[in-house]
């Protein structure tokens, strides 16, 4: 049973989340590690959250006598910026893989189960129409194309984990998230051009730089996922009835909801100008084409589709995603244009 649950990264986007969702439905406690705490500031009073300002890399100690002490370890630190992941390969695998592969250790050493993040990205170029947990290969381009060491890590640590609980017996559920989107995604007012992901970025580059650019014509798909629905799937996985996570890898994505870059451009930008305080800026916005080398330099290279099967976790859980990509992009807007203008007219426009 489920009384105590570790969330490294408790500040991120999926760690405020599942705080919210956890501190409102359950009887749960919250042992949370962040290095900031502005995504969970509403939380900080309640009698089951217990936070502590740290960075996974320096606050071992504490880490690992909290892995002793809670049921569930969900390690969701870790870089997930494709502008980081050629300026700075070394930090993403140092992170991404090398910090959280102790952390793993910890929950095989003290026998804690732990629920950890992969990503869609570790099917890298599959060509199959819809990535499987089971059948998919996962393709990587080459060494030169460094974008590949955030995917590489990943896919190794799901490696690790599922090696660990075939010869140790650990207890593990690996998520893979496809584009789950929503409010504190980013902040849209902070970040510069490229650090953010596609959807925070296309709503900053409306307010700030009246341009959308579009990488290689933005011929991409993907299957963007609301954030309520994600974490509707994490509390099934948490909740673990009659063990039926317990070594699983589930998809965890909306395939209804595939939609190229472009579309995802034109449809954010016609839902800011239904906002009658930001429809002249809207009004004003081109959307260009740029390269990939022009946009990320020479190491990038991109994943053209990447829409999920989700079969497993529906039949396993009977999870499914409800929310249409308009309705997520929606509630996104809602969270970032609800904010005082001023808040706005006070940031760098760069």
């Amino acid at each position: 049973m489920v009384k105590k649950v570790l969330i490294l990264g408790v500040n991120g986007f999926i760690g405020s989340a599942l705080t919210e969702s956890i501190l409102k439905n359950t009887d749960w406690e919250i042992y949370g590690m962040d290095m900031s705490d502005h995504k969970i500031t509403e939380f900080l009073g309640h009698k089951n959250f217990h936070f502590i300002e740290g960075d996974i890399t320096i606050n071992k100690e504490w880490i690992e006598y909290h892995v002793k002490k809670c049921d569930v370890v969900l390690p969701l630190v870790a870089i997930a910026n494709p502008a980081l992941y050629v300026s700075d390969p070394l930090r993403v695998f140092e992170l991404d893989f090398e910090a959280n592969l102790s952390i793993v250790r910890q929950c095989v050493e003290y026998k804690k189960r732990v629920i950890f993040p992969s990503t869609s990205e570790v099917y890298g170029m599959s060509a199959d129409e819809e990535f499987n947990e089971e059948t998919t290969s996962l393709v990587l381009g080459p060494i030169e194309k460094q974008r590949w060491i955030y995917s590489c890590s990943k896919q190794l640590m799901d490696r690790v984990i599922y090696a660990y609980g075939v010869q140790r017996g650990l207890d593990f559920t690996l998520f893979r998230p496809f584009n789950w989107t929503g409010p504190k995604l980013d902040n849209i007012f902070a970040a510069k051009e490229g650090s953010s992901r596609v959807v925070t970025q296309f709503i900053a580059d409306i307010l700030h730089h009246q341009r959308i650019k579009l990488v290689d014509g933005g011929n991409q798909r993907r299957s963007f996922t609301d954030i309520d629905d994600g974490i509707a799937a994490l509390m099934h996985i948490i909740e673990n009835k009659d063990n039926k996570a317990s070594g699983q890898i589930f998809n965890i994505g909306n395939p209804d909801n595939d939609i190229s870059i472009r579309e995802l451009a034109t449809l954010i930008l016609d839902l800011v100008k239904t906002y009658p305080a930001y429809k002249e800026i809207a009004d004003r916005v081109t959307i260009e084409d740029v390269t990939s080398g022009d946009h990320y330099g020479r190491y990038y290279q991109d994943i053209q589709r990447r829409v999920p099967s989700i079969d497993n976790i529906k039949n396993v859980l009977g999870w499914s995603p409800t929310v249409t990509v308009k309705e997520a992009l929606r509630k996104t807007l809602n969270y970032h244009l609800a904010r005082p203008s001023a808040e706005l007219n006070q940031q760098e426009t760069y």
